[in-house]
């Protein structure tokens, strides 16, 4: 165990957070996502996992010590239900308050189409799977900049 770190984040995932580097981008998905073989084309080349988690709990933990990219609009998107593009469901409200809660702001996520989300996760830099048994639990963060000391 680590004093202040969130005991979810396992040397894995901490490794690969600490190893990205600014606008690189991670993906933060549920148990349905074709996790594997997409992971297998991310620079990681290999999944990594967040288990027996919902995606809002895993998104609390990886914000904790993950800043997200000031310099884009959007540095959160989540998955947009087929047919239904504006719909934000339950698992997706609850990501969006930790992002809020850890931004210290309302900061909406953009969307993205389900088949354009896997053609970005295969360019991301990581993938996490989580728990999240919820079908839309999947969300892509831009690492931002932690800046300097005033």
């Amino acid at each position: 165990m680590l004093k202040l770190i969130d005991n979810i984040l396992n040397a894995d995932v901490l490794q690969a957070l600490r190893a990205m580097g600014h606008g690189d981008d991670l993906v933060l998905c549920d148990t349905n996502f074709p996790a594997d073989s997409v992971a297998r084309q991310t620079v990681t080349g290999e999944l990594l996992r967040i288990d027996n988690v919902t995606a809002g709990r895993a998104a609390r933990a990886v914000l904790s010590v993950f800043p997200l990219d000031s310099f884009v609009d959007k540095p959160a998107l989540r998955m947009e239900i087929v047919g239904k593009p504006n719909e934000v469901p339950p698992v997706q409200a609850e990501v969006q308050a930790e992002i809020d809660k850890a931004e210290g702001k309302s900061w909406p996520m953009g969307s993205i189409e389900r088949f354009a989300f896997y053609e970005a996760a295969k360019k991301s830099y990581c993938i996490i799977q989580t728990g999240e048994r919820r079908f839309y639990g999947c969300f892509i963060f831009k690492k931002g900049v932690i800046p300097p000391d005033a």
